[in-house]
């Protein structure tokens, strides 16, 4: 069994500024005031929006994340209707194939330290529901029927797509203290990260 921790890579290629340009030039047409667009208005022309709760604008451009995260988490992403999802299936992928390394690959907790009981418990579930998993294959279980045993632990790979009002709702969501803590272990830095590649869109989202 393969434990790793949860992570996340930025599929789409962000220019932060040639974003902001295509909304003001989305956005101006709303006042027709495509004349007043200038080399470095843009900044100040969707902060102008962010702030007047004019989000709509900020629609037309959108960006894809790959998650790599447990089931659980990713059962939580996928309850974001306003995104697109392409997710590892475990309908089709049999981890008892060489491409999986012949293993299960889980997400260890972040809420358990590697030497107290709960961590051990989790351990040891988890290679016990591997083991049940192999099992079934061999005795003849398609990988659909096999995956009934598998953690809610197991790592998957879901790309979502949202625009970007939907990350801004998103990350209100799944940032805070009421976020799952699995969950935030990728949040936040991805908002961070966001925050750098993006002006103005998300500075106003605060973490606690």
């Amino acid at each position: 069994m393969n434990k790793i921790k949860g992570s996340y890579v930025i599929e789409s290629e962000i220019n932060g500024m040639d974003l902001l340009k295509q909304i003001e030039k989305v956005g101006r047409t709303c006042y027709k005031s495509e004349g007043n667009i200038t080399e470095d208005s843009a900044v100040k022309f969707v902060a102008g929006l962010i702030s007047r709760g004019h989000e709509a604008m900020i629609e037309h451009n959108c960006i894809s994340v790959r998650f790599i995260c447990d089931r659980g988490v990713s059962h939580e992403l996928v309850r974001h209707r306003l995104a697109s999802f392409g997710q590892e299936s475990t309908r089709y992928c049999n981890y008892s194939k060489d491409k999986f390394s012949n293993q299960i690959t889980v997400i260890e907790p972040i809420f358990w330290d590697k030497e107290t009981y709960g961590y051990e418990l989790w351990n040891t579930a988890c290679l016990f529901s591997e083991k049940a998993y192999f099992n079934l294959l061999e005795g003849g279980a398609s990988p659909q029927e096999a995956r009934s045993v598998l953690p809610n632990s197991l790592k998957t790979e879901i790309v979502v797509t949202m625009n970007l009002r939907e990350w801004r709702h998103f990350f209100k969501l799944r940032t805070p203290q009421t976020a799952h803590p699995q969950m935030r272990e990728l949040t936040i830095p991805l908002l961070a990260e966001f925050k750098t590649l993006i002006p103005v869109i998300f500075d106003d989202i605060k973490v606690d």
